[in-house]
């Protein structure tokens, strides 16, 4: 079996040619329709991968400012990025305001990701401080 299908046991049971449409349109069109939506399905894995690698990165992030004690946020960072992907988005001609959504989303599950890290940082300091053994690890595995 690959990882993809380890990570997700459903993976074999995805129908590229699941369609309401099948039958009721010109079998040309169908084909046509079904070999552009094989290119959104090969492009919505490659999203969800990268994502996957943003959020190694952001995870890094997070531990930093926990050992530092620095705010999960920055609205500076989140200001500029904002601009630029608003930028970048309508060089590629998409909605700029669609990306700022996209990207918002993204930040606010980064900062919820980053504290959630920084009460476990603490949670284990303060164990680690009174003699306990911390219930997780403070800082991440190599894994």
């Amino acid at each position: 079996m690959t990882e993809q299908n380890q990570t997700n046991p459903d993976a074999d049971s995805f129908d590229p040619g699941a369609s309401s449409l099948a039958g009721q349109v010109d079998p040309a069109v169908m084909a046509e329709l079904l070999s552009i939506r094989s290119s959104i399905d090969n492009i919505d894995a490659t999203l969800v991968y990268l994502l996957a690698e943003r959020f190694k990165a952001t995870q890094k992030v997070g531990f930093l400012k926990a050992a530092h004690k620095l705010p999960a946020g920055d609205p500076g960072r989140e200001t500029a990025q904002i601009a630029r992907l608003r930028r970048l988005a309508a060089e590629a001609h998409l909605d700029p305001a669609f990306a700022e959504k996209f990207l918002n989303f993204i930040i606010g599950e980064v900062i919820r990701h980053h504290e959630a890290i920084a009460e476990d940082h603490e949670a284990a300091a303060q164990a680690q401080g009174s003699g306990r053994a911390a219930a997780g690890p403070a800082v991440p595995s190599d894994a």
